[in-house]
């Protein structure tokens, strides 16, 4: 009998343990022992209960704790555990990143603004490794600065007209995964990272996508617009192509490449882009910033995707644009406290005006 019981401690221990950063399903837990509790009438299964509700006050606690943190402005609980947490702040633009729950941090960012000369496009980039940090360390060194360059060259050359900035951006980005092909395999790096970057310019939003980082803008009316979509093997066109390649998705947690990437496109990855089963190609799309007058975008890592679905992050971060970070900081540790397990890194882009003038941000 007394084997009996520790067993079913330990067992209970183990779920207690393994839920302990989800107060919701500890509290269901609760629930389901407290009822045990009544038609059972076991002591053990009292203490149990108590001992759980014990652990959900100090949970709750604990998130009370950070979020009172947070709202004084004071030093964050977050901030003291993780090694790595970058923010940036400008007049339109703000960035919060945390390692959150994983060993490594591997999303990066940037942020290009020409303030000296307005026609040139700001640049805004989100690049969340996987398998090391040194695909999503190139990627920003090398792309957002040599496309700013690039662009700037063909304005002097084409002064009548403006270039094409989504051929621009392909092929820049089709150069750059090539470079780290070369340089990675060389050193069998492995390492692969998403690619989620937006030009702006007065009129027009053009954003290129591989992987499965997101953007989502709000509307003048608080509607969700996308800006990109996710290449995830499941998807019937990728599934199609990794066929036709000779290639197989699985199930390991979650869809994956030949049993291994979580999504279809990336810049990196060698071994796989050797079978030709993952490709650098990135989706294009080019939105009338007139026609849409928005009020602000959101460039994340699926970090903050896992948590929360485009209309409800453009809802959240509609409500706190008056906060330091535009609500970027405010989403993020929201993600975290649903337990997400990944890197998050928030960007939100505020736009000046609305019909009849200039959109751009970031000046």
């Amino acid at each position: 009998m007394i084997g009996d019981t520790m067993t079913l401690l330990s067992l209970l221990g183990r779920i207690m343990r393994y839920f302990l950063l989800r107060p919701e399903t500890l509290f269901l837990l609760c629930i389901s022992l407290a009822l045990w509790s009544y038609f059972f009438h076991t002591d053990e299964v009292k203490t149990i209960v108590k001992s759980s509700r014990d652990a959900v006050k100090m949970v709750k606690g604990k998130v009370a704790e950070m979020m009172h943190n947070e709202r004084l402005g004071g030093l964050s609980v977050l901030d003291a555990e993780f090694s790595k947490t970058w923010e940036f702040k400008s007049d339109n633009v703000a960035v919060y990143s945390i390692q959150g729950r994983r060993d490594h941090m591997e999303d990066r960012y940037e942020v290009l603004t020409d303030i000296a000369n307005k026609s040139h496009p700001s640049i805004f980039g989100i690049f969340d490794g996987h398998g090391g940090e040194a695909a999503a360390d190139y990627v920003k060194a090398h792309l957002p600065e040599a496309l700013r360059q690039q662009l700037q060259a063909l304005e002097r050359e084409r002064k009548e007209s403006a270039p094409s900035y989504a051929g621009v951006l392909e092929q820049r980005i089709l150069n750059v995964d090539r470079e780290i092909l070369d340089k990675l395999s060389a050193n069998h790096d492995e390492a692969g990272t998403t690619c989620l970057v937006a030009l702006l310019s007065d009129r027009e939003l053009t954003v290129a996508n591989v992987g499965d980082s997101r953007g989502v803008l709000c509307d003048k009316d608080g509607n969700a617009v996308a800006l990109s979509h996710d290449h995830k093997p499941y998807q019937l066109k990728e599934r199609k192509r990794i066929k036709r390649a000779g290639g197989f998705i699985s199930f390991n947690g979650s869809w994956r490449v030949q049993g291994i990437l979580a999504m279809s496109r990336s810049l990196g990855d060698y071994p796989l882009k050797n079978l030709n089963v993952v490709i650098p190609d990135p989706d294009i799309m080019t939105f009338d910033l007139d026609k849409l007058q928005p009020e602000f975008m959101i460039l994340a890592s699926d970090g903050l995707w896992d948590a929360f679905s485009n209309e409800e992050a453009v809802r959240f971060v509609r409500e706190r644009l008056d906060e330091p970070h535009f609500g970027a900081k405010s989403i993020v540790l929201q993600s975290f406290y649903r337990g997400c397990p990944d890197n998050i890194t928030v960007m939100v882009v505020k736009f000046k005006s609305g019909a009849g003038g200039s959109s751009k941000a970031g000046e």
